[in-house]
């Protein structure tokens, strides 16, 4: 009884619009209250919870990517990737695509993907005739790549529920998100050519040099900071920080487009998103330790077992359950509150781990696309100046391509597993 009232209240105040942490964290300290747990153990395990190492590389590819979007370094991709294909059917929806992908592989970070490409490509692509309502729904369905191509905020936290290597879960990342990015890509072509959205004036090859150089110290990031995790040179956590840095000195003393102002506002959003990210972390791990102790995870398992689901037909519905929630929260909390309860399953099912957080990280990017809480839905619609509702019409066609995706990596788990 307690459990369903505590859920109920979640439900209730995240569709009142109650921040997330907040709705999370006063539905389980009353659970627990009731429960007889004192509030000085449930403060106590919100703290323990967050002092984690894995943890720390959040903040620094929070910092690194916000450096990226207002230090000059994602305009020069684009650019870079406009003088090359800009000219073609569809060129700028594939430039969009393609500086997502490229930015998502330093940001880890979904809505700094899409606000740090959005600002620069929707006004873009509007003035090239592109319809403003397919320019936002690209730039929204693109930018949720920032959590599934390596580094992933999302991964960096299945890692630490999981107990899984941080780096293996990154090269699981690889493949799904390039099929995604490469899926998008096809996509927009065929927009363009039944649309007849035309590319860019075609820029001489002589021409093209400079903006390549110009955006070569962007372009060489995600190879230093991939290729450190990989080599074993660097943890992910220390990545993290040596991508802030690249980006600090980039945009400081080379680009020269960061200065004092510029930095104070970057240091307050990334603190102040770093901020909410672990509160949501500690308000979910006390969640957790509530349904530890109704026994809910292991009701739950049996129950599993019970209706006799074998690995696909659980694999359909828990990708259903993500879409729903995916509806109302957040991909930090949907992972923290849903995986202990999942992973014993998991396991039994003889389910790969690691595949699995790769399903998990698509549905999340359904999520963010998803109303009423997608969070690159509010991103791309401050951008733009428009409606929520007018974003929710332009992403309306990618639905299905994130469900094919989905299908092909859930059918075909090599996908994900054969650079781990």
């Amino acid at each position: 009884m307690e459990a369903i009232v505590v859920i109920g209240l979640l439900f209730v105040l995240a569709l009142l619009r109650v921040p997330i942490a907040i709705s999370l964290a006063v539905s389980s300290i009353m659970g627990l209250y009731f429960a007889g747990f004192s509030l000085d153990t449930v403060i106590q395990r919100m703290f323990t919870g967050i002092n984690s190492t894995t943890l720390m590389a959040i903040p620094g590819f929070v910092f690194a990517g916000l450096i990226m979007a207002q230090g000059g370094i994602s305009k020069y991709l684009i650019e870079c990737i406009r003088s090359w294909v800009g000219h073609t059917k569809g060129g700028l929806s594939v430039v969009t695509v393609l500086t997502c992908m490229i930015f998502a592989a330093i940001s880890g970070s979904s809505p700094a993907t899409a606000a740090a490409i959005g600002a620069i490509m929707i006004p873009m692509m509007v003035k090239a005739g592109y319809d403003k309502k397919y320019s936002m729904g690209l730039v929204a369905s693109a930018g949720t790549l920032g959590i599934l191509i390596p580094p992933s905020i999302p991964l960096i936290l299945y890692g630490s529920v999981s107990e899984q290597s941080t780096g293996r879960l990154f090269s699981a990342g690889i493949l799904p998100g390039l099929l995604l990015g490469l899926a998008l890509i096809i996509y927009a072509v065929l927009v363009a050519y039944r649309k007849n959205y035309g590319g860019l004036e075609k820029v001489p090859l002589k021409a093209r040099w400079r903006p390549t150089l110009k955006a070569v110290w962007g372009l060489v990031m995600p190879i230093i900071i991939l290729g450190s995790i990989y080599t074993g040179i660097v943890t992910p956590t220390e990545a993290s920080f040596l991508a802030a840095l690249y980006a600090l000195i980039i945009s400081v003393f080379v680009y020269r487009e960061l200065d004092w102002k510029k930095f104070k506002s970057i240091l307050m959003e990334s603190i102040n998103t770093t901020a909410m990210i672990f509160l949501i972390i500690a308000a979910a791990l006390v969640l957790g330790m509530f349904l530890t102790t109704e026994q809910i995870p292991q009701s739950f398992a049996m129950w599993v077992s019970e209706s006799g689901f074998n690995k696909w037909t659980f694999l359909i519905v828990v990708s259903l359950l993500f879409f729903v929630l995916g509806m109302f929260l957040e991909p930090t909390a949907i992972i923290l509150i849903t995986l202990p309860i999942l992973l014993p399953i998991i396991t039994a099912l003889q389910i790969d781990v690691i595949h699995f957080a790769i399903i998990m990280v698509v549905n999340m990017e359904l999520g963010m696309i998803t109303p009423p809480v997608g969070l690159n839905l509010f991103v791309v619609s401050g951008i733009a100046e428009e409606k929520v509702e007018s974003v929710i019409k332009g992403v309306v066609p990618f639905f299905a391509i994130f469900i094919i995706v989905l299908v092909i990596i859930i059918i075909f788990p090599q996908i994900s597993l054969i650079l781990t």
